[in-house]
């Protein structure tokens, strides 16, 4: 008899979902976000993307928890398995291979050149840069596919905020940095140095994304999740009620 029972309890333990086998993630979330990117994430943990990742979750009940770092620390811990994903990746052949993506976007960013109106470029796009053209970037951000062949001729400054690269423009310590379009309008408000800093000519276009990691067996139901979630708000009007109130 008591051998029976043991059985069926194995049996029974057999058929219970495990972590790698769950169709469905869990109810609660924990990701890395970038804390130098408005107005899509800040250092005190707001802005758009925070708005619409949490909106979608919260349509499929699960709830977010974002540890708020630089964005290459939050890469590494999304590498590592150390969260389970990362706000505002470019999705491109450089993530591709590191992280899980889903198919919805969080939304479509572009990307310029600026440069300090006392040291005006010379060139008319970004192949045109005289080669050992000092350009500052942010350590650890994706400047799009071309970027690699582009930046075999430039010098790189990596820092790690968007009011350092301004800083060095500002100082003519580099020729031109590359900034999110929307980002560098409000930094630039914020310092007060509209009149000289100014746009240049485009970087790239970006498709942003919250990547999840490789190492979280919840990774695959988590973007279908969000990716159904994001598309539920788009339906609804939610998703560009967000947009809008961004002043995206």
């Amino acid at each position: 008899m008591r051998s029976g029972i043991i059985a069926v309890l194995i049996c029974f333990l057999c058929i219970l979902p495990t972590k790698s086998t769950r169709a469905t993630p869990q109810n609660k979330v924990l990701l890395a976000a970038e804390d130098s990117w408005p107005p899509f994430a800040d250092r005190t943990g707001q802005g758009l993307s925070h708005q619409l990742i949490a909106a979608a979750f919260s349509i499929e009940h699960i709830q977010v928890e974002s540890l708020v770092v630089p964005y290459s620390r939050a890469l590494m811990m999304a590498r590592k398995g150390q969260v389970q994903g990362v706000f505002n990746v470019t999705r491109e052949r450089s993530t591709e291979a590191g992280f899980l993506f889903g198919e919805e976007p969080l939304f479509i960013a572009n990307a310029s050149f600026y440069y300090n109106k006392n040291r005006p470029l010379s060139a008319q796009n970004k192949w045109q840069l005289p080669r050992g053209s000092v350009v500052g970037v942010i350590k650890g951000y994706e400047y799009g596919d071309e970027f690699a062949k582009l930046s075999k001729q430039l010098q790189l400054v990596q820092v790690a905020s968007q009011e350092q690269l301004l800083n060095l423009l500002l100082l003519n310590r580099i020729d031109a940095a590359i900034m999110f379009d929307k980002v560098a309008e409000g930094v630039i408000k914020r310092m007060g140095v509209k009149e000289e800093i100014l746009p240049a000519f485009p970087n790239h276009q970006s498709r942003i994304f919250l990547a999840f990691s490789l190492q979280d067996a919840d990774s695959p139901a988590l973007a279908k999740a969000l990716d159904k979630g994001l598309r539920q708000m788009k339906q609804s009007g939610q998703y560009q009620q967000i947009i809008n109130n961004g002043r995206f």
